[in-house]
């Protein structure tokens, strides 16, 4: 039986999703504006492009296997499935914003009956009554930011990133919902019939995202530099040795550094009297 996994057509997770599905060993071909779906080869798997909010819908109704999606989505729908993993892309909060002129600089100044615009109109309920506050919901599909210049709503509720949209637009942010990024869901149904495939998966994913942000050093090292080479690069197992043909004086060292590491691993290799110093991006680090 194939996996059916969904991901997003278009929008803030599609091109990190495709990218992160493929250097992680699927090949298929990208979605365009007519394309619904692709087979992945040399495996029972399908990839299905959906948008980000019919994903949760259609992997709690079981339609699809598993997807990535947001995580504000989940909660928005309330739905009943199972978050694999959290991938750290994708990042970005659900928040409340009025407009700068409004004088309202936090919740406790939104009144009884005033008009909020949003398309998450249940996390918006859910917030408010919890406040004990009785605000009137505008539900929209497009852009909230506009909605206060119109005159359709006092206040949004919409996601921010930067916050640069909302600056502007004349808004400031005056309170967090929740916050959200790219998770892995699946069906739980799903799960129980097909978990070693989908754990396989999400292992896969999981491993491109360690590599992001390492990168793979390389070195010709003095022996006598040894010692000061294992206590400034602990790797993930510490440094791989290897001896080099015709050199007792010198040997190659391979070792995985932090990304934002690595100027001051060269500064310090040179420092030790290294040469034919590499770096090179890690595309998986699979435990």
């Amino acid at each position: 039986m194939a996996l059916k996994l969904a991901i997003p057509n278009k929008g803030r997770l599609n091109e990190k999703s495709v990218q992160m599905l493929k250097q992680a060993g699927l090949e298929f071909d990208d979605a365009d504006e007519r394309k619904l779906y692709a087979n992945v080869k040399r495996r029972d798997i399908s990839i299905m492009f959906l948008r980000a909010s019919d994903i949760v819908r259609f992997v709690h109704s079981g339609a699809v296997d598993m997807g990535i999606t947001g995580k504000d989505l989940i909660m928005e729908q309330d739905a009943d499935v199972k978050v694999l993993d959290e991938l750290n892309f994708g990042h970005c909060r659900l928040s409340v914003a009025a407009p700068e002129s409004s004088g309202i600089d936090s919740v406790d100044k939104v009144k009884d009956g005033t008009v909020v615009a949003t398309s998450f109109p249940s996390m918006t309920k859910r917030y408010f009554s919890k406040l004990g506050k009785k605000v009137q919901i505008e539900e929209i599909s497009g852009a909230a930011e506009i909605t206060p210049h119109l005159g359709v709503a006092q206040i949004i509720v919409d996601l921010v990133s930067s916050g640069s949209t909302l600056k502007m637009n004349h808004l400031k942010e005056i309170a967090v919902i929740a916050e959200s990024q790219a998770v892995v869901i699946a069906n739980k149904k799903a799960f129980r019939e097909q978990r070693e495939k989908m754990e396989e998966l999400v292992s896969a994913i999981r491993s491109v995202l360690d590599a992001e942000n390492k990168k793979y050093l390389m070195a010709d090292v003095p022996t006598s530099s040894l010692e000061e080479v294992k206590k400034f690069f602990p790797g993930i197992a510490g440094p791989t040795v290897m001896n080099i043909m015709g050199r007792d004086d010198v040997v190659a060292i391979h070792v995985v550094v932090d990304k934002d590491k690595v100027y001051d691993a060269i500064v310090r290799l040179k420092k030790m009297g290294a040469s034919g110093i590499l770096i090179t991006p890690i595309d998986r680090m699979v435990p």
